[in-house]
């Protein structure tokens, strides 16, 4: 028999595999292809405390099996979210995360206070889209911005997850920042900056311009820096996130250094991608005689 239970921190969940930010909607919109019960947790797309439209169309581009995408975190609010959405998610028993997001260190510090009293497990801080027109400073491209969101988002009173950015030499410092600053885990990554071309209209395809890259060729990208940062911060729990589709791709981000990962892009192609995921975890763990998932974390270091 194998055990999937893993903690973050002081989060105790029965299994490393969630959802990605932005991948499976608000709430239950995945209920239909699995129990979200057996999920680790559910993480919600990014809220700020206002409602935000996004980016003009079109935002979304498919390259194969990858995605550009420069949806530019539009959303209904913490406020609405709380009202419309996340009560389908307590009634089938799911583990939330909430997701926030903010242009300002008070709007991060408004949604986290926003998130007060929700029926949430923890909240992951989204210090990294590359999709807002102030992606040049990119709060987690930044040790001190990173630090300043991370100490405003404590108003919630709840553990704190922080999502960094690929797209920056110092992620070892900026993490560093978002631990000292009482993170209480790293979610890394977020994608990747690309750029879509329409041939035919000879001109780029997303009505942003340019937008974030996920999908399975950004895996040893999140591994790389799941690696780097397991080495660099040996106590700190961490997610990983960025390119999982199966279950070796899982196992390798355990063996990382991760404690838990995400599962994100891969669901639009298949939305029981999740849990073909943590079966496909399962079955290997199973065949290699692997009966915790604490016995694979950061093994790739011994």
């Amino acid at each position: 028999m194998t055990d999937l239970t893993t903690t973050i921190g002081t989060v105790l969940l029965p299994s490393p595999i969630m959802t990605a930010a932005g991948t499976s909607g608000y709430g239950d919109e995945l209920a239909g292809y699995g129990e979200l019960t057996t999920l680790g947790a559910v993480v919600t797309k990014s809220l700020a405390s206002f409602a935000w439209e996004g980016n003009a169309p079109p935002r979304l581009a498919a390259m194969g099996e990858h995605m550009v995408n420069a949806v530019g975190l539009a959303g209904p609010g913490v406020a609405a979210w709380r009202e419309q959405y996340l009560p389908a998610l307590v009634q089938r028993g799911a583990r939330v995360v909430g997701s926030i997001w903010g242009r300002t260190v008070g709007e991060f510090a408004d949604a986290a206070s926003a998130m007060n009293g929700a029926h949430v497990v923890a909240l992951e801080v989204n210090a990294s889209c590359p999709n807002l027109e102030s992606r040049s400073s990119m709060f987690a491209h930044s040790a001190l911005a990173t630090a300043s969101i991370v100490r405003a988002a404590k108003v919630s009173g709840l553990p704190l997850w922080v999502k960094l950015s690929p797209n920056t030499p110092d992620l070892i410092e900026v993490a560093g920042a978002a631990l000292d600053a009482g993170a209480d885990a790293l979610v890394l990554v977020n994608t990747l900056l690309g750029l879509a071309i329409d041939v035919e209209l000879r001109r780029p395809t997303l009505g942003n311009v340019g937008g974030g890259v996920s999908g399975p060729g950004i895996l040893p990208v999140s591994l790389r820096c799941v690696f780097d940062c397991r080495a660099a911060y040996p106590d700190a729990p961490i997610i990983g996130v960025g390119g999982v589709s199966s279950g070796e791709d899982a196992a390798a981000m355990l063996m990382a250094g991760a404690s838990a990962v995400q599962v994100g892009t891969a669901t639009f192609a298949n939305p029981r991608a999740p849990w073909n995921v943590q079966s496909g975890l399962e079955r290997w763990m199973s065949r290699h005689g692997v009966r915790t998932v604490r016995e694979l974390q950061g093994v790739a270091h011994d």
